[in-house]
């Protein structure tokens, strides 16, 4: 019979590739192993302070602004009726309270601002039950998806390649101990601190070295220079002066001024007390409908103001810049679609994404 009262999310199944399943944990440890958990690991921390401060001040939470969040997640994933919502939770071996008390959670994270600080203590040394926690948050935030995801890539490229040479193995060994800040004598300690054994380290060496074997080969100049062409408007970047103003009527005065009077922005915002930068930001990264309006525009030109939060933003641009691969933000957009390219089809062929709980018998 199929159960999900006793199933962690830590004991989902994420993904397969051949006849093995590897759970949500078997993702969170491969992300230890490519040392990129510890910075997720201390803002879940800060969420969990933030959460028990708002308890201690008795914080009244603002359960409009919760249910909004939850119905805008519901949205995005296509969760139309309470059924669907229900559903989905099961799948990844969750239940309406965890869905509720991590809108509740990111809810106190904006309210509580001061008067509190993280725990101190380590992913491997934590209690069972913050780390499954953690888990429900990587769930919901969307995050273990990108960590499947970078799995999928691993476990596909050592599928569809040439076994790594014992060379190409060894010379990922000091870079991952690097990665995770430990020295060779303390790896035994490591690895049974994290539930592990050397059979599981060796194997995710090989699946690195195999990775990166695929990574060589794509990412070279001539595929580079190929990708940044089709990409070129996309990554098209504007340095842009903004001013942030609590109104329409507001932002118009601050448009007349620069219009007409022939103030900068940076004297309108000075005279008015108005929050004022300066910034650089790729066309990508806009909305379409701002993307439009950043087209229409040349240097020197400023755009009518926009909604931003409560307010509204008024823009000037300051200059338009070509996308080069010597820029380190194009060189790394241009690198991270060859690579989405590539491993999306490797992964349709080697591996399947899955998530449901495991079945158990009784």
């Amino acid at each position: 019979m199929s159960s999900t009262e006793s199933v962690s999310p830590y004991d989902v199944i994420v993904c397969a590739c051949g006849t093995q399943e590897y759970t949500a944990g078997d993702a969170v440890d491969a992300a230890i192993f490519r040392g990129e958990l510890e910075e997720k690991w201390q803002a879940f921390l800060r969420h969990v302070a933030a959460e028990e401060r708002a308890d201690e001040l008795e914080l009244e939470l603002d359960e409009s602004a919760i249910s909004a969040a939850a119905e805008e997640f519901r949205y995005r994933h296509d969760l139309i009726t309470a059924e669907e919502t229900e559903k989905w939770l099961s799948n990844r071996g969750l239940i309406f309270e965890d869905f509720s008390d991590y809108f509740a959670r990111q809810y106190c994270v904006g309210a509580v601002d001061e008067g509190f600080s993280s725990k101190q203590i380590g992913y491997m040394s934590a209690p069972q039950e913050l780390r499954h926690l953690f888990v429900t948050e990587l769930i919901l935030s969307g995050t273990l998806e990108d960590m499947t995801n970078k799995l999928m890539w691993r476990l596909a490229a050592r599928r569809a390649g040439k076994e790594p040479t014992p060379d190409a193995i060894a010379a990922e060994k000091p870079k991952f101990l690097h990665r995770i800040r430990i020295e060779p004598a303390q790896l035994a300690y490591w690895l049974e601190e994290m539930g592990r054994d050397s059979e599981w380290l060796n194997e995710m060496l090989a699946m690195e070295a195999a990775y990166w074997a695929h990574c060589h080969t794509l990412l070279v100049p001539e595929a580079r220079k190929r990708e940044l062409m089709a990409l070129r408007l996309h990554l098209t970047r504007f340095e842009i002066e903004v001013i942030e103003l609590e109104s329409h009527d507001a932002a118009q005065e601050a448009l007349f001024c620069v219009r007409e009077d022939g103030m900068s922005m940076e004297e309108v915002a000075t005279e008015e007390r108005y929050p004022y930068r300066r910034a650089n930001l790729l066309l990508e990264d806009l909305p379409v409908d701002a993307q439009l309006k950043y087209l229409s525009v040349s240097p020197g030109d400023l755009l009518e103001p926009m909604p931003h939060g409560d307010g509204f933003e008024l823009c000037k641009i300051i200059k338009k810049v070509e996308p080069r691969l010597e820029d380190p933000i194009v060189k790394s957009r241009v690198d991270q679609r060859l690579l989405d390219q590539y491993f999306s089809l490797l992964t349709i062929k080697y591996t399947h994404p899955r998530l449901s709980v495991p079945v158990s018998v009784e």
